[in-house]
């Protein structure tokens, strides 16, 4: 007969080995919390806008909103978090157009009605669709873009700096990379051997010689505040390190607040 002790070690490491299984299985559906949409017309929510579509390397199609810039103005390419879909950031494309400042909002694949599942290299070749639209399609010069990036789209716009470098960089949340902060919250778990997508952002932001602001809130409960600052500690040109004190992941003051928006304009 097996002893009692023995037996909850058993269950335990069977019960580890299913969550183990289903967190490899269905981890995607973990990482990526897309809204369903669809986003709407971009004149419903930003009366300056207009709808655009993007067309990626691999085929698909992706909702967009353009906002021109004021004459000599920069535009800034938004890339989204991994929840919700652009009319989320609509408060910050008004704020950042009301400085003048063009500003393109998109959805990534499976985002808001848009074709395709995301993936970190599906989400690569999102964002170059949307440079691609801006400097080919719309004549935006390289010199005056700047890619914003939220928490998970801080590696994206990160990973897209790398190849095309931007006239400024502003990471809001940055992660270490998506092991790191996955193991803040799954620490019982092997994360770092079982996740598919990677975004070692810390590690490619080293490598991008552009001007760099890191935006974090002092509360972040997704991401820890350490990870953000590390991120900035391992920028090759730190702009500035912005903390917002007491503020949580998806407080307002982190989505469009006034520390925000001016750190942006700041790289414009």
């Amino acid at each position: 007969m097996l002893r009692p002790a023995l037996v909850v070690i058993g269950v335990v490491v069977g019960l580890l080995a299913l969550v183990t299984g289903l967190l490899w299985v269905f981890q995607r559906s973990l990482v990526y919390l897309p809204d369903p949409g669809p986003a709407g017309s971009a004149r419903q929510v930003l009366p300056a806008a207009r709808d655009v579509v993007l067309r990626t390397e691999d085929g698909l199609e992706l909702g967009a909103w353009f906002v021109p810039a004021a004459p000599g103005s920069a535009t800034v390419l938004v890339a989204g978090g991994n929840g919700g879909h652009r009319g989320m950031r609509a408060p910050l494309a008004a704020a950042l157009a009301e400085a003048g400042l063009g500003v393109l909002l998109f959805d990534y694949r499976g985002y808001a009605g848009n074709s395709g599942s995301p993936s970190e290299a599906g989400l690569a070749l999102d964002v170059r669709a949307a440079r691609t639209h801006l400097v080919e399609d719309l004549g935006v010069a390289q010199d005056r873009l700047i890619y914003f990036g939220e928490s998970l789209g801080a590696a994206v716009v990160t990973e897209l700096a790398t190849e095309h470098p931007p006239a400024g960089l502003v990471l809001r949340s940055p992660f270490v990379d998506l092991a790191s902060v996955a193991g803040e919250h799954y620490p019982f778990l092997p994360v770092r051997a079982l996740l598919r997508d990677r975004y070692p952002l810390a590690e490619q932001i080293a490598g991008v010689r552009v001007p760099t602001a890191v935006v974090l809130g002092t509360a972040d409960s997704i991401v820890p505040p350490a990870q953000s600052r590390a991120v900035a500690g391992a920028a090759a040109r730190l702009h500035r390190l912005v903390e917002v004190p007491g503020a949580d992941h998806n407080d307002p003051v982190l989505l469009d607040g006034d520390a925000l928006v001016s750190a942006v304009l700041e790289l414009a």
